[in-house]
Formats: structure tokens, sequence, C-alpha cells
């Protein structure tokens, strides 16, 4: 068993995990991007009240890019056209706006790179070792992208990401669906498997799909609040599994 008591992720029938926040911290580049995107759009439109940290959270995290846009966006009372995913980053539509925010993401990582995070990797290279199937279920497009990065693809045989998603309309997270369709993906049942999610979305996700555990890994979120969500246990790091 982990220390502290901790479900043993080894007796479930495999382990799906999002990505940013929970396998590297893309989140924290995710957030910048949102937050220079978005002070630089509310200034040039005047919506008040101003972009914060906590919008990232109740709005944008763990969402399909798009719908992350238009849900900020709604909470200011703000509506525009959805426009098309060929949207130029100049269109103000919900998808130009969301490229805007992309090309942002993806000038960082190109630039900086990307490290999984320690704890995660350790966990990750344990389960792989005992043939444990694992899968990534992510909201972004960017997903593969990240995963080669990181030097990490090669370890799952599943990637649910939001290319995935938005081939076959799929509904964002919260809606169960990005994760049903990942363990039908995998071959397992999502009540005999464990989700890993850091985000309120996701961990919603998760547990309207049924699945047996869902690990929250609170990154800032917040514990009280992962709990809330339906998570049947909170972490730090994923460190605390390793054995």
């Amino acid at each position: 068993m982990p220390p502290h008591d901790l479900p043993d992720l080894f007796s479930y029938d495999a382990v799906l995990f999002d990505l940013d926040g929970v396998l590297t911290p893309t989140a924290e580049v995710h957030m910048h991007a949102w937050q220079t995107m978005f002070e630089e759009l509310f200034a040039a439109w005047d919506i008040t009240p101003a972009y914060t940290e906590r919008d990232y959270f109740d709005h944008l995290d763990g969402k399909k890019r798009y719908d992350g846009v238009a849900a900020l966006l709604r909470s200011r009372d703000i509506e525009v056209p959805w426009g098309d995913p060929s949207d130029p980053p100049s269109s103000d539509t919900v998808c130009g706006i969301g490229n805007r925010k992309n090309a942002v993401f993806e000038r960082v990582l190109r630039a900086d790179g990307i490290a999984p995070y320690p704890g995660s990797l350790r966990l990750l290279d344990q389960l792989v070792e005992k043939r444990m199937p694992v899968a990534v279920v992510s909201s972004s497009k960017n997903a593969e992208e990240v995963l080669a990065a990181a030097g990490i693809r090669d370890r799952f045989e599943v990637v649910m990401d939001g290319v995935i998603a938005e081939r076959d309309h799929l509904a964002s997270k919260p809606a169960p669906d990005v994760f049903v369709e990942a363990a039908r993906m995998l071959g397992v049942d999502p009540a005999r498997s464990a989700a890993v999610e850091d985000a309120l979305s996701g961990v919603l996700s998760a547990a309207a799909g049924g699945f047996a555990l869902v690990v929250g890994v609170d990154r800032g979120v917040g514990a009280d609040d992962l709990r809330a969500a339906g998570a049947h246990v909170v972490v730090t790091d994923l460190e605390e599994f390793v054995a």
C-alpha cells in the first residue's frame, strides 16, 4: 500500500490521467497564456471586473478551449459569435479568441520546453513497469505536442485529447464524455478504474463517468473544492502514491 493509507492504484484495472497540472506543469503555461490574452482583451473592450486567477479555475481550467472562452465571456455578460476553428487569432469570435490564446501558449512551450512533475513520472513509471493500462484524458488540442516535449508520449496507449473530442463531438468536461470514451478506447470499465485530475471540471467529469476512484491533485484549486466536486482522495503530489 502507498503511505498514509491511500488507495492502492495497482488494485484497479487502469489509471486515466489528466495532463496539464497532473503529469506536467503546463497548467502554469496555460494560466499565463490565458491571463496575458484576456488582460489585453478586457483592456481593449473595457470589460469589468478585471480578469483574475480565480477566473482560470472557475471558467477555463480543464475545459475545451472554446468552451472556456465562451464561459468566461458569459461571466461578464459578453456574447460574441462562435465563429469557426479556422478563424485567425485576430477574429473577435469565440474561436478567434481561443486561437489567440493558443498562439501565446505554443510560443512559450516551444521556447521553454516542458518536463513532467518528478513525482508523477515516478508513479507513471511504476504503473507502466507493472503493465497497468494508462491513458491521458485532456481537453487540450496541444496534448500530443506536450507529451512529446515532456518525453512521455510512449507510456500511453491511449491519448484522448481536444482534437478527438472535437472530431467526435464529445462534450467538454465537466460532462463525463471524454473520460468514458477514453476508458472505452482503453478497453476498461470506469467502475473498475481510477481517474486522476487537478481541475474541478475534470473531477466532476470523472465522478459523473462512474469511476471507482477519483483522485484530486491539489495544485491550487483547493482540497475542499476538489472533494466537493467528487474526489474520493486529494493529494498535493502523485509522489504520495509511490511505494
